[in-house]
């Protein structure tokens, strides 16, 4: 349920911006949307587990609050975000 070793590297590897950077809004964004992956698969098999669910509901209200935070300091690296995440908006 939980991200790997090896993919967290892989993931924070593929949206760093620098040689060293591992807490951009790009790569948490990209990290939260992980586990929102694997939660929601999850929660298909495991319809009633309410206490995952509200982690779930708690990690998109975070990687919303951290879209907005790239869309209003840059519109740019937001849209390129999303392009590459495939989110929706």
């Amino acid at each position: 349920m939980s991200i790997t070793a090896e993919r967290r590297t892989a993931l924070i590897g593929e949206y760093q911006t620098a040689a060293t950077d591992t807490g951009s809004p790009e790569v948490q964004v990209a990290l939260l949307s992980e586990r929102i992956t694997n939660l929601t698969e999850h929660l298909k098999t495991h319809a009633k587990d309410f206490h995952s669910r509200r982690g779930l509901l708690v990690m998109v209200g975070k990687r919303r609050g951290l879209l907005d935070y790239l869309k209003r300091k840059d519109q740019a690296r937001y849209q390129t975000l999303i392009g590459r995440l495939g989110l929706r908006r």
